[in-house]
């Protein structure tokens, strides 16, 4: 049996080496920047007016049918807009688990799951003090506690938000309205009120009458209060004459006082549109609920119109940077239900969203608000993985030819029923139910305990016959324990939601726990859901990142660039001359930029910039080399014998430290250089790069 090692002449030599330059290291990040009264954005450059950002939810550039145009195709005035103005990046990954909430809260702060509380989602578990685990729900107003709809009152104290620290991490609108610039959310995770139970009266009170209005009429709430929102600057018109609320952010660095915000469409709408609804973005109807009430419309209602509709409506009403969340078009909203490639509402849905960002463009530059003064990021949370049979007629396009399939579905394994008939095991547990399932043990054991590793082997051992394939195949493809979760930055400053171990298994799967038997049958389709995600999976974890604008290079479409949705911030923020109270887990995408609006700091030394960034990525990013060597090898040792595992994952913990060491030290410096009036240390850099090189080639020596 080939036992797992590490290079230790090179841990020695990558430790001595970190030590004595520690020193060359750049100083510490800088205090928080004062507010002002009028907005700041682009302060040097002075043509960077309005920040548009825009996130869809599971929206492809690549195609899921080789016949069948992809998403983005079947958006040319999208498509068109960003490739023919911008670049569109289509190198771009996701974090992990890659989903929804945690792919949004990624790209909108610029750090990992670790950091911001959510590397699970869009719910995860949390242990009660007795062993058991309860529900989470990811999406929560940023300084609620944890949201468990099972109970108001949940053992675990920890914010949703919770940072390293045990604090609620810092928010994303406060860069912004500190420089004195309205920041707008429509939809956009956790910026705004995701619910109507603790978030209604976090924001306005237990005893206000949102609250009661929650209380006797939750979905009228919802219209009037979740979804919708404006963090104002201190001294902002906009929420001087509308119903603003204290805009409490009581763990900022640096304090957060004074500043107010307007939550929900009962209280923004009136203010940006002079009415008591806003309407589509071709002004043809006004936004409502289900029932018609004016107002926020679901999350599930965020189509192009009215996401856009929204977000160009508050630019109008001169809300310079505005975060907007558009909803997916291959599920049947509202009704539910999935569509394949090429089916005729797939393809209707497209052109909706076309015609809509159409109508968007044209509107906006009657506004003024154009490529010449604007800042458009568009981006997508994460790729799904289509589940489904082939299309039928063989070779159909869905333009010309409509596609049809005779089966349309994830694959739901019942993992406790499979781990009862299969293997004999009946320990309790609890399950966030995902193609990347997250598993709580009962008793919350250690990792290397006997009851832990038992599960894991049974668990690594189910088998099932996919009835897309035919094959009869293990389910899961890789396991990450804690060690390994650390490394994918999946361990919060939370350690009651840190699961016992992760499954990452074939993405035709959603694995749940059901019965502990298969009474009824543990392996069927659920034809309601057939796009996977969550998973360590090409097809999901490659999206794409699209930015037009002042200083974005005219690249069109390119792969040259490995980015992550940690980048986009850091990107973001150097564009408009501003910056974070903290460090961010990307870097700003100096290939992406123009030469002369890049900060001084990382001007010249343009391949060795280029080669500090790649090597960055590559160590540090979920699913970067590093990450996939050390998955790789954590799966290797999670499914060994107790002696490998155990070899394995103290090699993996001197790795993530080494690994933590020399990623922090890169992040450093091109922080420095990038926001706070540093130069790129040429020397130094190099280092840098063959130290991460160095620690990719050992984590890919542990894989083997």
């Amino acid at each position: 049996m080939h036992k797992p090692r590490t290079p230790a002449a090179l841990f020695a030599a990558l430790a001595t080496v970190l030590a004595a330059t520690a020193a060359m290291a750049g100083p510490a990040q800088a205090a928080p920047p004062a507010a002002d009264p009028s907005c700041r954005l682009d302060p040097v450059h002075q043509d960077i007016k309005h920040v548009i950002y825009l996130q869809f939810d599971n929206v492809h550039f690549t195609r899921d049918n080789p016949n069948v145009p992809s998403d983005l195709e079947q958006m040319p005035h999208l498509l068109t807009f960003l490739t023919g103005n911008g670049t569109l990046d289509s190198n771009h990954h996701t974090p992990l688990i890659a989903h929804t909430g945690t792919d949004i809260l990624t790209s909108i702060t610029g750090v990992y799951g670790d950091r911001h509380g959510q590397p699970i989602s869009n719910s995860y578990r949390y242990f009660n003090p007795d062993g058991t685990s309860g529900t989470g729900v990811s999406f929560a107003y940023w300084t609620d506690g944890v949201f468990d709809p099972a109970t108001t009152t949940p053992s675990d104290p920890a914010p949703t938000m919770v940072g390293p620290d045990g604090k609620v991490a810092p928010a994303p609108w406060v860069s912004y309205t500190r420089a004195g610039c309205d920041f707008g959310a429509v939809a956009t995770a956790n910026t705004v009120l995701e619910n109507t139970g603790p978030d209604v009266p976090k924001v306005f009170g237990p005893g206000s009458p949102e609250a009661q209005e929650a209380k006797t009429n939750a979905a009228l709430a919802q219209t009037d209060f979740v979804g919708i929102g404006v963090h104002c600057a201190r001294d902002s018109a906009l929420c001087a004459k509308g119903t603003a609320k204290p805009d409490v952010l009581p763990d900022e660095p640096g304090g957060y006082a004074g500043f107010h915000g307007l939550f929900g469409a009962k209280y923004v709408d009136p203010v940006i549109a002079g009415g008591p609804a806003v309407s589509t973005v071709d002004g043809s109807a006004p936004i409502t609920d289900p029932k018609g009430n004016p107002g926020f419309p679901g999350f599930d209602g965020m189509s192009a119109a009215n996401s856009l509709g929204y977000v160009a409506q508050m630019q109008e009403a001169g809300i310079p940077v505005t975060y907007g969340y558009l909803s997916d078009a291959h599920d049947r909203h509202p009704s539910g239900g999935a569509y394949g490639p090429g089916e005729a509402g797939y393809v209707a849905a497209l052109k909706s969203y076309d015609d809509a960002f159409g109508t968007f463009f044209t509107r906006l530059a009657k506004d003024g608000i154009t490529k010449d003064n604007t800042l458009f990021v568009v981006t997508s949370d994460e790729n799904d993985h289509f589940a489904g049979g082939p299309a039928s007629p063989a070779g159909c396009d869905g333009i010309h030819v409509p596609c049809t399939y005779s089966t349309i579905g994830e694959v739901n394994a019942n993992v406790a029923g499979l781990l009862a008939t299969q293997q004999g095991v009946t320990t309790p547990f609890k399950v966030h139910a995902d193609s990347a399932p997250n598993f709580y043990l009962n008793g919350n054991p250690a990792r290397d305990a006997t009851v832990t590793r038992d599960f894991e082997h049974a668990t690594a051992a189910l088998t099932a016959t996919n009835p897309y394939t035919g094959q009869n195949k293990q389910i899961f493809s890789y396991f990450a324990d804690p060690v390994e979760m650390k490394l994918l930055h999946m361990v919060t400053g939370d350690p009651h939601r840190t699961p016992t171990f992760t499954g990452f298994a074939d993405p035709d799967y959603f694995v749940f726990a059901g019965a502990p038997n298969c009474a009824s049958p543990c392996v069927t389709v659920q034809p309601g859901f057939a796009w996977n995600h969550g998973d360590f999976s090409p097809d999901i974890n490659v999206t794409w990142l699209g930015m037009v604008g002042p200083g974005i290079k005219h690249l069109g479409v390119t792969n040259s660039v490995w980015s992550d949705h940690t980048d986009i911030r850091p990107t973001i923020l150097s564009l408009v001359g501003l910056a974070d109270s903290y460090r961010s887990d990307g870097r700003a995408l100096s290939e992406l930029i123009e030469e002369n609006r890049l900060p001084v700091g990382l001007r010249g030394h343009r391949d060795t910039l280029s080669a500090l960034g790649a090597a960055y990525k590559q160590l540090n990013a979920s699913v970067g080399a590093f990450g996939t060597n050390t998955l790789v090898a954590s799966t290797k040792g999670i499914d060994g014998p107790d002696a490998r595992y155990a070899q394995t994952m103290s090699a993996l913990t001197s790795l993530g430290q080494l690994r933590d060491l020399v990623a922090g030290q890169i992040a450093a410096q091109l922080d420095d250089a990038t926001f706070h009036h540093g130069r790129i240390n040429e020397p130094l850099a190099r280092l840098e790069i063959a130290l991460a090189e160095g620690l990719i080639v050992a984590s890919a020596a542990l894989a083997r």
